[in-house]
């Protein structure tokens, strides 16, 4: 069996690296500032391109880079080291806008892909979040438009996107619209503040009698909860490559820093219990790492959609759960300075604390594999389909 990478994502873990380098200037003045300025986007936006780095998740022949799974999370790893979410200035179209009609594609999607637009995703309601089934916002069919009425909570990007993909029920049907921000009815009510600072907001939206055609659907009327579904496991196997590549990054800068601090007349990695905290966080970086990558690659092969959600299900929460105590013992061995929000080991503390919140819960990971295994059986999800396919 070959593990080794093949020359196209070496070169692409290449770009990825440089890329995130030169994204490394912006981490303090991001945290110190809640944000970027409007010029210092620009100049991100063009770095983006210039790396061939944008829409790594579309296919080629829409303009995207036309990454595979296993391509996408080799990209994410990298760049999950940057704090700030700058991460998420490489911009990646929703998933579910995949479904688009060839003429909405060409209103929304292209555009987003040549980095003109950008998308925000609207399904966590102030009564729903995990449980989708207490949707409230509604879709009422009046001639031949919709009109949209409800709240949206934590709509990552939503300070910045300009139309927001919105999960709707249309008389009881999970239903995805496109809905532009300048609409007539769509508001911010607020935008809270979080324990982390990222680069971009999570604000609050109020959709008060937003009229929308027909056209405006994405997808199909019930598609909703597939498409969220298929967002959810995609930004689930990223959240897992993301949050390997923080921890490695954290567990580099406390080692090297654990080398050069002395204590008691010699560096403190010759202490066996900061040896201890920096091997077992080489232990989680590594079978995360590998178990990530494996999943990824199976993505590709066309796993099952039920098995891969449940999959995803795994290294998110194996992943999320392990980088955050990998961070932890990162700040532990910086003792006071790594509690100086000038570290980036801090930033890191604070910001891998939500990937075991957003897109579904630790506890919610944890019943999605165990549905798994009571409605099909452990044997699929424990398989490897490298070994299984033909």
């Amino acid at each position: 069996m070959d593990f080794q990478m093949t020359p196209r994502q070496i070169q692409l873990k290449q770009r990825a690296i440089s890329w995130t380098e030169q994204m490394y200037q912006y981490e303090l003045e991001c945290e110190m500032n809640n944000g970027l300025t409007a010029e210092q986007h620009e100049k991100i936006k063009h770095s983006v391109i210039d790396h061939d780095l944008a829409a790594i998740n579309m296919p080629e022949e829409w303009g995207g880079a036309g990454l595979s799974v296993l391509e996408h999370a080799i990209v994410s790893e990298e760049v999950g080291k940057l704090t700030g979410a700058l991460w998420d200035t490489l911009w990646r179209p929703a998933n579910a806008l995949k479904a688009c009609t060839p003429a909405q594609r060409e209103e929304y999607l292209i555009p987003e892909i040549r980095g003109e637009r950008r998308d925000a995703v609207a399904v966590t309601e102030p009564q729903a979040g995990s449980d989708p089934q207490n949707l409230r916002t509604t879709a009422t069919r009046v001639g031949n438009d919709y009109v949209i009425n409800g709240e949206k909570w934590f709509v990552t990007v939503g300070d910045a996107a300009d139309f927001i993909i919105t999960l709707c029920s249309v008389d009881g049907a999970p239903t995805m619209f496109l809905i532009d921000k300048d609409l007539p009815g769509v508001s911010v009510k607020r935008v809270p503040r979080y324990t982390h600072t990222f680069v971009y907001e999570h604000p609050e939206f109020i959709f008060d009698n937003v009229r929308v055609g027909a056209d405006k659907i994405l997808g199909e009327i019930g598609q909703g909860y597939e498409l969220t579904r298929d967002w959810f496991v995609e930004e689930r196997i990223m959240i897992a490559a993301r949050t390997i590549g923080a921890a490695e990054r954290a567990t580099l800068l406390a080692a090297e820093w654990a080398r050069e601090r002395e204590q008691f007349g010699q560096p403190i990695v010759n202490y066996q219990l900061v040896q201890n905290m920096l091997a077992k966080n080489a232990v989680d970086i590594m079978t995360n790492r590998v178990l990530t990558y494996q999943i990824a690659w199976e993505a590709d092969q066309g796993m099952d959609r039920k098995m891969l959600n449940a999959k995803a299900a795994v290294i998110k929460l194996g992943a999320s759960e392990a980088s955050n105590r990998c961070v932890d013992n990162a700040l532990q061995i910086f003792g006071g300075r790594g509690y100086m929000r000038e570290n980036p080991v801090e930033r890191l503390w604070r910001e891998l604390r939500v990937d075991r919140i957003w897109e579904g819960t630790s506890e919610i990971q944890t019943l999605i594999v165990g549905n798994e295994i009571a409605k099909r059986g452990a044997e699929g999800l424990l398989s490897y389909a490298g070994a299984v396919r033909r």
